[in-house]
């Protein structure tokens, strides 16, 4: 029902005149040879560099996750010690945001081991994950990227296969609105 709700909402159609204004987006990282025949259209006072094509906007950063207002996010190539990124994005990646709805929901790779939080509106979503503010997915996120990385907070729970444990209780914390402490008296694992 939320998400049914949500979907009806109109969707903004963002440009290089307001896509920064409390924004969620993900963008790719690209290689720098990218922006050899782009101006340089915008440089903010913290130091990125962002060059306007009609598709969309590269930006050079050395800072991703927080941006002013918005929830920007890189998808990295690889991993390098270098911080400084150039990212793309369509105009179509960017979504709104504000603290106050229920616009994200949570991925878990088990594979990587990572977590990460989505807009509802980005193709990933499906109805069986609940949807959250941001405070409250900030928050549920740091548990489950802890107990991703961790295993110290099963150490006195009856449990055969922390790993199974583990995913049962990720994947009840992202489709339910139980807590961590009821996932477990629930499933008798005290």
């Amino acid at each position: 029902m939320q998400a049914s709700i949500l979907f009806l909402m109109q969707t903004k159609t963002y440009n290089k005149t307001n896509f920064h204004k409390h924004t969620f987006c993900i963008f790719q990282e690209k290689e720098l040879d990218c922006l050899k025949n782009l101006k340089l259209h915008y440089k903010s006072k913290s130091g990125s560099s962002y060059y306007f094509v009609e598709n969309g906007v590269y930006r050079y950063s050395n800072h991703w996750g927080r941006a002013a207002n918005c929830k920007w996010r890189l998808i990295c190539i690889k991993t390098q010690k270098n911080r400084t990124k150039l990212g793309y994005a369509n105009w179509e990646d960017f979504f709104s945001d504000n603290d106050f709805e229920k616009l994200y929901f949570i991925d878990v790779d088990y594979s990587n081991q990572s977590a990460h939080f989505n807009h509802f509106q980005n193709e990933k979503y499906t109805v069986d994950k609940v949807l959250r503010t941001s405070v409250e997915t900030t928050k549920l996120l740091k548990l489950i990227r802890n107990l991703l990385e961790d295993t110290t907070w099963a150490k006195h729970l009856k449990v055969e296969s922390i790993e199974m444990l583990r995913k049962e209780i990720i994947e009840q914390l992202i489709t339910t609105n139980k807590s961590f402490h009821c996932i477990l008296k629930e499933g008798g694992y005290y």
